[in-house]
């Protein structure tokens, strides 16, 4: 509910503030007052296109700030959540424009900036904004579905509907994505069947690299190494040598072992080990020696082998190790275009099945749709008849769209038609009504669906224009309605209308003093006590001069004695 309207430097107004209260809240005054400034500055300050020309003459800046007052599980909560919005707990929701001489603008949630769309998108959930011929919201034809789901209640089907329709779009992308996989595999079949011929018929194993690159090694340096072997194996085992010294150093510890008393017993079995030992390293010098191979022919053999697994990985861009790896990959890709068929029919299947599964979700939605729509049509031609509209006829019109624009939100698209005139066919409710009529198609609409639009602040700017007598009174009667339900609005010319008003405001301007310019005129705001209420409302029964007479009436109208 919109609790406060601050304006500085707006048109005429140089600084205004009004408190507003729940329940029908109507603005009167002469034509050019500057009732439309008030609704031009709620527009600024819900993110309505901001125009250099709403600045005050000689004013550089402007500002204009509607503080709201929101429940907590409102839907507004959710959008600032969604953009890290902070609220603080009983916190009031404050939204500010601040407008600049060159055209610039900027926007404020409790003086957080902003950008001006999420300002116009946070204004439609708050409030919404009617006038004779600028409906706004229930003419959007994509507006009239919501409203039908809200005035249904079937929160259910929508939610399964919403549901089934994602498991459908999901089975669609991974038949798709399976069919470009498919395609670009058989692209790529020659390819892969090359690449995994060459592995095979050179069959690479993991590790193979690093033996075959120590056997190249040896080779290369095989006369050296055994060379080298051999007078190693020479010095350790001739006579001069460590095996024959340890062996003497062993005899002539065991003939005096006796008298050590076993204190050489250790030594001697350390020297016995040692000789084990060299024997042993010996054979494996032997065994090493004897490996080496001389033949130049097997020489090249290893080379071979060792770069044309290197050359393959480098063709490959990986690593030799690698390549059996590559040929696992490769084999499977094979193997997955081989049994892409069998893949497909199954997603395809999948997808199928989901379809069928959306298709009924949504066709219960349909029926759930169709079901409300009559309780709808009935409900809005009960008020038309009460707004002395009795031949005028209104539809909801359920209409099953192209499967290629079924939606999460069903396959329907909802559209309100209506005539004024019995024996015309109903057409868009934008096209077939007069301005008066349309007003009164949109209110007897909104009084209808009073309990189901989320929008809790409702502005009607003159939408009795036309209309008097009975008719006023009982849009006026609407109004009242509406406004006991949440927070209405209303700038009229009509006093059935203003009578009918739980708040009651008069706008009027003044001459406040010359300049070099000329006279320097303001807009000026009055809550009115029920004296000066009662004056107003004789103004508007007769005109520049009030009469008794027509203060009587006014008495009358605010004292629901006359119609």
């Amino acid at each position: 509910m919109l609790t406060n309207l601050s304006i500085r430097d707006i048109v005429l107004v140089d600084h205004l503030d009004i408190e507003f209260s729940g329940g029908l809240s109507v603005l009167t005054g002469e034509t050019g007052a500057g009732k439309s400034i008030l609704l031009d500055s709620l527009g600024l300050a819900i993110g309505a296109r901001a125009d250099a020309r709403l600045l005050r003459h000689s004013c550089e800046h402007a500002s204009v700030s509607a503080v709201f007052d929101i429940p907590a599980k409102h839907d507004v909560m959710r959008l600032l959540a969604e953009h890290d919005v902070k609220i603080e707990n009983n916190d009031k929701l404050i939204l500010r424009r601040t407008l600049s001489i060159d055209g610039r603008s900027r926007a404020f949630i409790n003086d957080q900036p902003v950008s001006v769309s999420f300002l116009k998108v946070l204004g439609e959930v708050l409030v919404e904004v009617h006038g004779q011929f600028d409906n706004q919201r229930l003419l959007k034809i994509e507006t009239h579905r919501l409203l039908l789901d809200a005035f249904a209640g079937h929160e259910t089907h929508l939610h399964e509907t919403a549901r089934a329709f994602t498991m459908w779009r999901n089975a669609i992308e991974r038949r798709q994505k399976a069919e470009a996989d498919a395609e670009a595999a058989c692209r790529d079949e020659n390819f892969i069947r090359h690449a995994v011929n060459e592995l095979n018929a050179l069959d690479p194993k993991p590790g193979e690299e690093a033996i075959l690159a120590g056997q190249r090694t040896i080779m290369m340096h095989g006369e050296q190494l055994i060379d080298a072997l051999s007078g190693a194996i020479a010095n350790i085992s001739s006579h001069n040598g460590g095996e024959s010294k340890i062996q003497e150093a062993v005899q002539t510890l065991e003939r005096v072992a006796e008298k050590a008393k076993g204190q050489l017993d250790e030594a001697i079995g350390a020297f016995d080990r040692a000789l084990d030992a060299v024997a042993e390293g010996i054979a494996e010098v032997n065994r090493f020696s004897n490996s080496i191979d001389l033949n130049p022919t097997q020489l090249e053999e290893v080379e071979e082998r060792l770069f044309a697994l290197r050359g393959l990985a480098r063709k490959n861009n990986i690593q030799v190790d690698e390549l059996d790896a590559l040929r696992t990959r490769l084999n499977e890709q094979l193997a997955s275009i081989t049994d892409n068929s069998a893949v497909l029919n199954s997603l395809i299947q999948s997808e199928r099945t989901a379809r069928k599964d959306y298709r009924q979700v949504a066709k219960r939605l349909s029926e759930s749709r169709n079901r409300a729509a009559e309780k709808l049509d009935k409900k809005v031609k009960d008020e038309l008849v009460g707004l002395h509209l009795d031949n005028a006829c209104f539809v909801t019109e359920v209409e099953e769209l192209r499967e290629e624009k079924w939606f999460a939100g069903g396959i329907d698209q909802v559209s309100f038609l209506i005539s004024t005139n019995t024996g015309v066919p109903p057409g868009p409710i934008d096209k077939i009504a007069s301005g008066g009529e349309l007003a009164r198609f949109m209110l007897a609409l909104k009084v209808v669906l009073a309990d189901s639009d989320p929008v809790s602040t409702i502005v009607f700017d003159e939408v009795d224009a036309g209309v008097g007598g009975a008719v006023a009174a009982a849009v006026g009667e609407r109004l009242r309605q509406l406004g006991d339900a949440g927070q209405v609005l209303v700038v009229t010319h009509s006093p059935q209308v203003a009578a009918r008003g739980n708040h009651h405001w008069r706008v009027s301007k003044r001459a406040v003093g010359d300049t070099e310019e000329g006279t320097n005129v303001r807009t000026f705001v009055h809550a009115l006590d029920p004296s000066k209420r009662e004056e107003e409302i004789a103004r508007m029964l007769a005109g520049r001069k009030v009469t008794d007479e027509a203060r009587a009436a006014a008495d009358k109208l605010l004292n629901g004695t006359v119609s």
